[in-house]
């Protein structure tokens, strides 16, 4: 069976954008009311979808007198939520926002038009904190520190690599694989957008503290450690040559600092005193033939998946048919283009 791609538009042919402002919450009672009304006002005629996270307050109460979509989430978790509202939700674009009021529904206009002028797949918002209360402290170190770390293995910068607010095409949507659970969807986003260098930007937009009554659900450790485990996670699968070669690198070293004395030994006397070392810098050694091998054997099923990903992604429509009539509204931070 051929499966044929839909046709690109030709010149001139372009249509009013379907948009779905995608809301995952859980215990946002005092919030997601007006989170609805200010976005719904922002962006007239999008849909605006609530998915209901397990919440033991009135959260998919008022989210829906407000008048938004709701819809439950069974599967506890930022990550699952994120997956079932990709994989449940129809639109062209895509605007991904938290129920807690921090993030500025004026600044929304601003990147659907970024996302459709320039013809990307993903416009994520710098936060620019309005209220000294916005970052906790921890909060703040910790994204500096693990946005580093991504810049470091991927080559590439977002000043903000865990923002909640973020503007998608229908082919990135579409063709994004999901794995995670929980706050580190964030940072799989990010990572995916810059393994397979896709064109995406980055621009500033307020940033304020939670209202009073609401409580935030994110763990400054225990959520920090699992975004840096994911960042490990997709360092192994993205990069596994350089993941295994950096392990494989590390066995050869401390291979031959414990090699080094027994052979120097052996040349001067002819004898192997210490046996139990040598058998141990002989394994270290194997250990780090194999993660060598191994590093090469998985880059190249890395870069096959890397492919079909690729393919997914050319097989669906993206931004280009649109039209935006708004003026842009800002210029980006900052270009990610592959």
């Amino acid at each position: 069976m051929t499966v044929l791609a839909p046709a690109r538009p030709t010149s001139g042919e372009t249509r009013s954008p379907r948009i779905a402002v995608l809301v995952p919450c859980h215990n946002e009672a005092a919030t997601i009311a007006q989170v609805v009304t200010d976005f719904a006002g922002a962006l007239p005629g999008a849909a605006i979808w609530v998915f209901d996270n397990r919440s033991t307050d009135d959260t998919a109460a008022c989210a829906a007198a407000a008048g938004a979509l709701v819809r439950r989430a069974p599967i506890r978790g930022k990550g699952n939520v994120v997956r079932r509202m990709f994989s449940d939700v129809e639109a062209d674009v895509y605007l991904l926002v938290d129920g807690d009021g921090t993030y500025d529904a004026a600044a929304a206009p601003m990147l659907v038009g970024r996302l459709i002028e320039d013809g990307l797949d993903m416009v994520s918002a710098a936060r620019v904190s309005i209220e000294a209360e916005a970052f906790r402290a921890g909060h703040r170190l910790g994204n500096r520190a693990l946005s580093g770390a991504v810049r470091m293995v991927f080559g590439r910068q977002f000043e903000d690599m865990l923002s909640g607010y973020r503007a998608f095409s229908r082919r990135f949507v579409k063709s994004f694989p999901a794995h995670s659970r929980g706050f580190e969807i964030e940072t799989e986003l990010t990572v995916h957008t810059l393994q397979m260098r896709l064109p995406a930007a980055e621009v500033e937009a307020p940033y304020g503290a939670r209202p009073e009554g609401s409580e935030s659900k994110l763990s400054t450790f225990r959520d920090g450690w699992r975004i840096l485990r994911m960042i490990s996670l997709m360092v192994r699968e993205e990069r596994p040559m350089q993941f295994f070669g950096i392990v494989g690198l590390v066995a050869l070293v401390l291979a031959a600092l414990l090699a080094a004395p027994v052979l120097a030994g052996y040349l001067q006397t002819g004898l192997v005193p210490r046996l139990p070392t040598l058998v141990v810098a002989v394994g270290l050694a194997v250990v780090a033939l194999l993660s060598f091998a191994c590093g090469l054997i998985l880059d190249t099923v890395s870069r096959a998946r890397l492919e079909q990903r690729r393919l997914a992604y050319l097989a669906l429509e993206g931004p280009e048919a649109l039209d935006w009539p708004e003026p842009r509204a800002a210029a980006p931070l900052r270009s990610v283009e592959g």
